[in-house]
């Protein structure tokens, strides 16, 4: 993990303690908000944990909406915060209640959004610490290899691992990715539900979109 200074780590608490709101969900690439603000994605499976993560940086229990029904996020949905920067809330992947014309519609407007968007300054993929990298983590990889997006990986629900089960799969994970052309060589672990690593994956957007108190 990258080492951040105190100031920095303050600073992102109070960047992330600014009003963030809810802006729009896309269903379709024409309905993309215009790129005038920098802007990181978070991605992962359907039941990783990205609207808890989302909610945790932002101190807010609803702004991103959670589900009993993994797959249910079938648009880009986009957040701004403070209009600083916007989080934006990528569809699932790997599993879905729903047929497979449909999970391909909101999958591929995931892909044409990375490929196109400008403002993107890095996707944060996310990994549910308690399984690693799948295999069904592998078609994502690729997709951000493809589309030259820096990503980086984010562990989640590191709270439901024992004492120092979340350093291996961070050491393997960062292993994993080595060789991969657009992956940053950086793992944050975090928990929403006890904070653990949040202070600095909130350090780590602040420093990557450039944004300013």
């Amino acid at each position: 993990m990258d080492d951040f200074t105190p100031e920095e780590l303050e600073q992102g608490r109070i960047l992330f303690a600014r009003p963030a709101t809810f802006v729009m969900g896309c269903a379709k690439i024409e309905q993309l908000p215009d790129p005038d603000l920098p802007e990181v994605a978070f991605a992962g499976r359907s039941n990783v944990g990205k609207s808890s993560l989302i909610n945790g940086l932002v101190g807010m229990h609803k702004l991103a909406r959670a589900s009993n029904e993994p797959g249910r996020t079938r648009e880009v949905n986009f957040f701004d915060l403070d209009g600083k920067m916007r989080l934006v809330d990528l569809p699932g992947y790997g599993w879905a209640k729903a047929s497979k014309s449909t999970v391909k519609k909101f999958q591929d407007l995931g892909r044409d959004y990375l490929r196109g968007r400008v403002t993107l300054k890095r996707v944060y993929l996310l990994i549910d610490s308690r399984h690693g990298l799948k295999k069904v983590d592998d078609e994502a990889l690729d997709a951000l290899d493809l589309a030259a997006v820096s990503y980086q990986i984010v562990l989640t629900k590191a709270d439901k691992l024992k004492k120092g089960e979340a350093e291996k799969v961070q050491a393997a994970t960062l292993k994993a990715i080595s060789k991969r052309p657009a992956a940053y060589p950086a793992v944050i672990v975090t928990s929403a539900e006890k904070g653990d690593g949040m202070p600095e994956l909130r350090a780590e957007i602040m420093r990557t979109t450039g944004a300013e108190l």
